[in-house]
């Protein structure tokens, strides 16, 4: 069963942080701004001349990969309740010095070395290409290196698409994704893995990451605006304070 999170408190976090967030806020709805005035959306840049929309199908083909920081991303859709997903990942050559995958990878079947990668987070989009909510997903989902919620949030601050393919304003808008909501992915990955270990305890004759019945693990809905006031009121709360 997906466990739904509450949202974090933004009041927590330091101002410079807050400050970043909101910097971050301001590339998104820069993105589209521009590409609202094409006619324009993230995620029909990742479509585009690729023919028809087939159902799980990578977008763009081959993925885009950026080889100076080594993040990763497709996008391609496979559930009812949304047009489609972002799958966000860094590879080994990208990831801090040190981490490390859990322990069971050493015997698992998974990516190793220099092909180990980590999911990070999913992103889900509405049809008309805005993010309504961020999901986690098991190992199976995206054949992924499985690593503890603790390296995965080592890895956020390391995410960035720097180059123009497919499209510059997505690439920026989902680099600029994961700093704006980092608060809610760091949830999401410790809510993960607190599942993670019951369903091991509820079902330990089943292998947890391959089990089929046990796919989003946990989500939260998003919305760029709120987030981006509530980031504006912890901020002034914490200026207020100093």
């Amino acid at each position: 069963m997906t466990r739904i999170i509450p949202e974090p408190d933004l009041e927590r976090l330091s101002p410079d942080v807050l400050r970043k967030m909101l910097a971050a806020g301001d590339e998104i709805n820069e993105c589209y701004r521009v590409l609202r005035k094409g006619g324009l959306n993230v995620v029909g840049e990742v479509l585009k001349g690729n023919g028809q929309f087939v159902e799980l199908n990578h977008y763009p083909p081959g993925d885009v990969y950026d080889r100076d920081s080594h993040a990763q991303y497709y996008y391609h859709a496979h559930r009812e309740d949304e047009h489609g997903h972002f799958h966000t990942f860094l590879r080994a050559k990208g990831m801090p010095l040190g981490a490390q995958p859990v322990p069971e990878a050493a015997t698992k079947d998974w990516p190793k070395g220099s092909d180990a990668l980590a999911h990070l987070v999913a992103i889900s989009m509405e049809k008309k290409g805005y993010p309504i909510r961020l999901f986690t997903t098991n190992r199976w989902v995206t054949g992924e290196t499985w690593y503890p919620a603790r390296e995965i949030k080592r890895m956020l601050g390391l995410f960035a698409i720097d180059h123009a393919y497919p499209s510059w304003p997505t690439n920026r808008w989902i680099t600029a994704m994961i700093r704006l909501f980092r608060p809610q992915i760091e949830a999401l990955v410790d809510a993960r893995d607190v599942e993670m270990r019951a369903h091991a305890l509820a079902e330990p004759e089943v292998d947890l990451y391959e089990d089929r019945n046990f796919e989003v693990i946990s989500e939260i809905e998003i919305d760029v605006d709120r987030q981006l006031e509530r980031v504006a009121a912890a901020l002034a709360a914490a200026e207020a304070t100093a």
